[in-house]
């Protein structure tokens, strides 16, 4: 429940500590003392997006404190200890700054923490009732969330959510893939043609090397045998060899050593030359004796080299880039996929669908379960609400192959009177009637709830007299099971809380003292004058301060 709310310069308010009582409590004032500044305090600081306006004039921030006993919501705690949020034992404390640079922080149990962790905690913990519940009911979104809440299935539609999604993922994956296949079917077969003759070439980039060097050497085999012939016949076989005149100069030189010592130097050159001069004639011998003359073998590799130049052409490619175009054409061919996927997803897809149904079915049953049990419990409140014979229903309307949300559009129907048929709510329903069936909605759904502390914004509006004594009894009712805190107008209403806060707004005395609200818990004596004063107005008589009493002991009793 929530035990302590402290709020400092928001809006109007200077600074505000409240600590909160088990029960119904019930909040009044005079319209604008800004007794809906409690609901957005307590709002902002379980997550509702806030700026600097909230700030109260001449203030550098606004600060907002709630502290929560958790002892009983175990899930809360668990999400605590998960998120590394833990504080004192079987305590929660959120706090909200707000500055007037439009920064924003957030802290639970003293941890920093984003505006969603939060929310999330803020749904362990309160639920806030609006005014303009009753507008929003006639939404059909408002109308499924609303059952779903009541069946206590929102963990159900969350799964088939999730499930729908993953077979429209799937569905979608079957059909992108199909239609790759067909567009690509002519692409397919022109690949496998190209790989075909790319594989029928065998072509690699070691054979283009050799290729090329063979084609050089053969097709110039005359003249290279010319030259070494030429050669062999210069070195060492003419009448004039180089070997022969080079042997004769080194032996005179020989001769000439013991003449001049210095001349060692030449003849070790010439020594040196001569072999090397012999090393190269018998080297031209064995390449001219394994020259090919063989025009057979030129024959061949022309015709290789043909074959491969023309591939290239065709291909519009450099012959040396044909190895890698055959390996991007296997490539794409792999990744067109094959019948085979279209099995595996077609496979998945059905899975997924199947998996699907049944989540959606049994959140079906759950919902039909739910959607009687509240077509009564409605239509018996709507008996003690000046809408006797009247009745509320709860329709199921069947989608053909479901949607996100399951196999069934939710839509309310009532029939304000007896022997009326039942219609949709947004269609038939008066705004006194709406507000009275919203109302009777949120009093039931909050009953099979887990959050422990439940706001009412005037909900109350639009109702009085019998009817609004009937609501301030279902509240204090419900007040017997959660903390109830209700604003309201009505002095019905009021009466029947088990404690009384008066919200009250104020200006300082001086021209440049600003107004300031504050927020007062009323005794007995006091709860008689408020209550006079929303019977009365401004002249408060005797009769009217009796009346208020009497209205307080009568729903002083238990209920």
């Amino acid at each position: 429940m929530l035990k302590h709310l402290s709020i400092k310069d928001f809006v109007i308010v200077d600074r505000i500590e409240l600590d909160f009582m088990p029960g119904f409590t019930v909040l009044t004032g005079e319209t604008g003392a800004g007794k809906s500044i409690l609901i957005d305090a307590v709002t902002l600081a379980l997550g509702e997006r806030g700026d600097a306006s909230q700030i109260r004039h001449g203030c550098e921030r606004a600060e907002i404190n709630l502290t929560f006993d958790i002892s009983r919501l175990p899930g809360l705690q668990q999400w605590l200890d998960d998120n590394d949020l833990q504080g004192d034992p079987y305590s929660c404390l959120m706090r909200r700054i707000i500055e007037t640079s439009g920064r924003s922080r957030s802290y639970i149990n003293g941890h920093a923490v984003t505006l969603q962790q939060l929310r999330t905690a803020g749904e362990y913990l309160v639920a806030i009732h609006s005014q303009h519940a009753h507008q929003s009911l006639l939404q059909k979104d408002a109308q499924r969330e609303l059952l779903d809440a009541f069946a206590g299935c929102m963990d159900q539609t969350r799964a088939v959510r999730m499930a729908y999604q993953h077979w429209q993922d799937c569905y979608q994956q079957r059909i992108a893939r199909e239609q790759r296949t067909a567009e690509s079917q002519e692409k397919r077969e022109q690949l496998e043609w190209q790989l075909q003759e790319l594989t029928a070439l065998n072509f690699t980039l070691p054979e283009w090397q050799t290729l090329q060097a063979d084609h050089g050497r053969l097709s110039h085999v005359a003249a290279l045998l010319a030259a070494a012939d030429t050669a062999v016949d210069v070195l060492s076989e003419s009448e004039q060899a180089a070997l022969a005149q080079i042997n004769s100069v080194n032996n005179q030189l020989q001769n000439l050593l013991e003449y001049d010592s210095e001349l060692k130097a030449i003849t070790d050159l010439l020594d040196a030359a001569q072999i090397q001069l012999q090393e190269s004639v018998y080297e031209l011998k064995h390449y001219r004796q394994h020259l090919d003359l063989d025009p057979q073998v030129l024959q061949e590799i022309e015709q290789r080299l043909s074959a491969i130049h023309a591939a290239a052409r065709k291909f519009r490619v450099q012959p040396e880039e044909l190895p890698s175009l055959l390996e991007t054409i296997s490539q794409q061919l792999s990744l067109l996929g094959s019948d085979e996927d279209i099995d595996h997803l077609q496979a998945l897809e059905a899975a997924a669908h199947t998996d699907y149904l049944q989540q959606a079915q049994a959140l079906s049953v759950a919902r039909q379960e739910a959607s009687e049990a509240l077509s009564q419990q409605v239509s018996a409140a709507m008996q003690t609400m000046a809408m006797a014979g009247g009745e509320f229903s709860v329709a199921l309307i069947p989608v053909e192959q479901g949607n996100a949300h399951g196999l069934e559009q939710i839509e309310f129907r009532v029939a304000a009177h007896k022997g009326l048929p039942l219609r949709p709510l947004a269609k038939v329903a008066s705004g006194g009637e709406l507000s009275r069936i919203s109302l009777a909605i949120q009093v039931i759904t909050s009953k099979v709830g887990t959050v422990p502390a439940l706001i009412f914004d005037e909900v109350d509006v639009g109702i009085g007299g019998k009817v609004a004594e009937i609501v301030g009894h279902l509240l204090k009712k419900l007040g017997r099971e959660r903390q109830v805190l209700c604003i309201t107008h009505l002095p019905q209403v009021a009466a029947t809380g088990d404690h009384q806060w008066q919200v009250e707004k104020s200006a300082g005395q001086a021209a440049h003292q600003p107004v300031i609200s504050t927020i007062t818990m009323l005794d007995q004596q006091q709860r008689v004058e408020e209550i006079a004063r929303m019977l009365g107005g401004v002249n408060i008589t005797e009769t009217t301060r009796q009346h208020a009493a009497e209205m307080l002991q009568q729903h002083a009793q238990p209920l």
